[in-house]
């Protein structure tokens, strides 16, 4: 049975999402291998029950020193979005100047939230951060294709596309391989400047690369073992 998990986008990838750019993410490894750690040894199937199923990077083709690191997802799993929002915030008379099929949802979401529709006629609402919104509050499902390991730097165009980089956004080829600057850009935006050195562009890290595609809420399912959410 599939688990169901919470993942954290920002306002812009949401977007993405709703208009079928993005269908794809990477997430930052933790705790990352340790430098001579460069050899993907794939997924635990057998041997100590704390390691099955996690993720092992080995010193070298045969193992060597491995590091075990429990991916936050797996194919199956059902990913529901958290996103900005504001609860309560339409009442029934306003539920019709939502332009996205949800009348009657009380709940605003930023990334959908224009002016020109709603007017003047009622306040912006008072957004709350999407680490905060609860299950209940969700509109996007996800169900994840596949998730596997690469280096950040390995992404080529048609990937960059897949990660809803915007489409007025040249791709940009550096070197010999498919590096794209827009989402170099894309990317660094999303770290903490004291974390540059170590997940940012050019620290070049170890990311989950998570494919996903949108699906309905699902009826059954059973909760992760942990609700921290999968962050950008």
């Amino acid at each position: 049975m599939s688990r169901l998990l919470p993942i954290l986008f920002n306002t812009e990838m949401v977007r993405a999402i709703l208009d079928g750019r993005k269908t794809v993410t990477r997430r930052v490894i933790k705790p990352q291998p340790e430098p001579e750690q460069i050899y993907k040894i794939g997924y635990c199937i057998a041997g100590d029950k704390r390691n099955i199923g996690k993720y092992g990077f080995g010193t070298n083709e045969y193992g060597g020193r491995i590091l075990f690191v429990k991916p936050p997802c797996k194919y199956g799993d059902i990913l529901y979005v958290r996103e900005a929002f504001c609860p309560n915030y339409f009442d029934e008379g306003l539920a019709g100047y939502r332009g996205d099929g949800l009348r009657g949802n009380r709940t605003a979401y930023k990334a959908d939230y224009h002016r020109e529709t709603i007017g003047d006629v009622v306040p912006e609402p008072k957004w709350r951060p999407s680490i905060h919104m609860p299950k209940e509050a969700a509109r996007i499902w996800l169900k994840v294709t596949d998730v596997r390991v690469e280096r950040l730097q390995e992404i080529n165009d048609k990937e960059a596309k897949k990660e809803g980089v915007p489409l007025e956004k040249e791709i940009t080829y550096i070197g010999e391989g498919f590096q794209t600057n827009d989402f170099a850009e894309l990317w660094d935006y999303t770290i903490k400047k004291s974390d540059f050195d170590r997940y940012g562009w050019d620290a070049n890290p170890w990311v989950w690369v998570i494919d996903f595609e949108r699906c309905e809420k699902p009826n059954n399912y059973y909760l992760g073992e942990k609700q921290n959410a999968i962050c950008d």
